[in-house]
Order: structure tokens, then sequence, then C-alpha cells
């Protein structure tokens, strides 16, 4: 009995041993399972034809690394933002959308429609949220939006503390705006899932200056369930002078 004993634990281990090793010709190699972490250039990455054009990213997926992981970065991009880009090209495929601009499909949109809504918010969203990133933050808005912060939140830090508390207090999936009515008076709030404040009967209307993305998909692999912090690390990725010429913009 204790040469059996003996015997079924010598096989055991070799099992082990074996189970970490690969033949390549004669020779065993060992197996090494390391997840990579080339993601390859956003520029490589491409979508279906159709009426809507993928927008790719102006940095690399590691650009952000310190607040915002490379990972994330490209799941985010060639594999969310992608899906809803195709998805929204099948939705408007023969369909009048198809020879609108995405901002005249999210204005006269059916919200009964839950295809096009879903994938058409998808990519507008996203094309904003992935356009007003930089590495290289100024920290603060200048010029016009800047005094229009001032005007309508009394300062910076009011308007930062009311966009995060929008963002963290959106229940589930979502977004958080900063948005500008016709009149030019800046306002924040959120909406859920890829809705936005262009569409018709949401809680904020209005055009958008910045977005900011609260699914869990943009911030969980480095933040887990700590929203806060992401939404904090946020800041520092802002690019003002897109959001700036957004504002400017949707003033003329």
């Amino acid at each position: 009995m204790k040469k059996l004993v003996q015997w079924a634990f010598v096989a055991i281990a070799f099992s082990a041993v074996t189970s970490c090793v690969a033949v390549v010709g004669n020779t065993a190699q060992p197996v090494v399972n390391v997840e990579s972490t080339d993601y390859g250039k956003p520029s490589d990455v491409t979508a279906n034809e159709g009426a809507f054009k993928i927008k790719t990213l102006k940095h690399n997926y590691d650009a952000f690394s310190k607040y915002v992981d490379a990972k994330t970065m490209y799941i985010h991009f060639s594999k969310h933002y992608v899906g809803y880009l195709n998805n929204l090209n099948k939705a408007v495929e023969g369909k009048p959308q198809a020879n609108m601009t995405i901002e005249e499909v999210l204005k006269t949109l059916d919200t009964s429609n839950a295809a096009l809504r879903n994938n058409a918010g998808g990519y507008y969203n996203h094309n904003l949220y992935f356009d007003l990133m930089t590495p290289n933050s100024t920290g603060k808005p200048t010029g016009k939006l800047a005094d229009a912060i001032n005007r309508d939140f009394g300062s910076f830090e009011n308007f930062k503390k009311q966009f995060s508390d929008a963002g963290a207090k959106q229940f589930g999936s979502g977004w958080a705006w900063l948005v500008t009515d016709a009149s030019g008076k800046l306002k924040v709030g959120s909406t859920a899932n890829q809705d936005n404040p262009l569409m018709p009967g949401m809680s904020i209307s209005g055009t958008p200056v910045l977005a900011m993305d609260v699914w869990e998909h943009a911030y969980y692999l480095k933040y887990q369930n700590k929203r806060a912090d992401y939404i904090e690390a946020f800041f520092n990725v802002i690019d003002w002078n897109v959001a700036s010429d957004y504002y400017e913009k949707a003033m003329k």
C-alpha cells in the first residue's frame, strides 16, 4: 500500500510538471501564460462600411495610463465604441437617417426605436468623450468657457462638484454632461445608458460641451467599484481647449 501511495504521488507530480511544458521539435519548452500588453495602435482599428465612419483616437492607448489604463482604453475604443458604430450602421441602412448627420439623427429620434437610440447615442457620446481626452490637460478652462462657468456656477470648484455629483449619483450605467442652452447658459446633468442631451424628452437638454462616461467599462479594470476615484482622475485628462471649442461653436 505504501508503494502505491508513493507511485500515485509521483504520477501527480509528473502530470503537474508536464502540464507546464510544450514540445517544440524534440525539446520540451515551458509554457508561459502571460497576457499581452501590446494592443497595437488605435489607427489600426477598423469598422464595417456604412453611413457613419470611425473616428479614431488622437492618442495611443497608454497615453492616459496614470489615470485610465491602456487595456481599458483599448477595450473601450476597439470593442465597445466600434460595436455601437457597426450596429448604428445596421440600424440606418436604407433609411433616411443614413443621409443625416449624427446630430440630426439624435434630435429627430423616435426614442421608442431602441436600436437607433442606443447605438446612435453610443456612437455620438463616445466620439465626444474620446475627443475631450488629452494627456496634457491644462487642469482648468480658460477664456469664454471659464467666464461662463464662473458666471453660471459661481466658480470652477462649484462646477467640478456638481459635475462630479452628476456622474457619481447616476444610478447604473450612464453619462454626466455639461451643456449649454441657446442663450449660452451652462447646465450640468446626467442621462442613463447611451442617452444624451440632444435627444428629445431628456431630463437635461442642450448642446454638449463636456461628456463623462460612467459605464463600468470606462473604469472598472483600474478602479473596480470606486467610481468616485475614476471621476476625480477624469479631471486630469480633460482637454479644456476642445471643450472651449465646443462651447464657442454652440454659441455661434
